[in-house]
């Protein structure tokens, strides 16, 4: 990863003007809510990018590209060095609450293992899911829909 990073969302970055995608990882939409445990307002969205950042900011990233995406994005499969290990970044984001495993057109998960780990990380209430949010795959699936309609 360069210094040139632009983050965009909690799974896409603009680096040197090329556009980057975590593969299999849906962040958070920026502009939807979610509230805190107190009741205060955040926007989801942001919440996701923040810890990208902070794996970006903290860890030795290093991605392979793997596809194009119909936006021109390039996806990746990201790994973070972090205390002498090479974690996915994917699996970071998502086992923590703070990502969510992507979906094709009809709901199924692109990774079985994102899947198990956006499942492991709802059943102990972390980062997001300890919070009261709309799931980004739910308002995309949705959106896809009316759009076909």
């Amino acid at each position: 990863m360069s210094k040139s990073v632009e983050l965009l969302t909690g799974d896409t970055w603009r680096d040197r003007g090329k556009l980057y995608r975590l593969y299999g990882v849906q962040s958070c939409l920026r502009g939807t809510i979610a509230l805190d445990a107190n009741g205060k307002e955040l926007d989801c969205g942001d919440v996701s990018l923040a810890h990208l950042a902070a794996l970006f900011s903290t860890a030795a990233v290093t991605c392979q590209p793997i596809a194009l995406a119909l936006d021109n994005a390039t996806f990746v499969v990201c790994g973070a060095k972090l205390g002498g290990n090479t974690i996915d970044l994917g699996t970071a984001l998502i086992a923590t609450g703070y990502a969510f495993a992507a979906t094709d057109q009809k709901g199924n998960a692109v990774s079985a293992n994102y899947l198990v780990a956006e499942l492991n990380a709802k059943m102990k209430a972390d980062g997001l899911w300890a919070i009261k949010f709309q799931h980004p795959i739910e308002l995309l699936l949705k959106g896809a829909g009316e759009r076909n309609q």
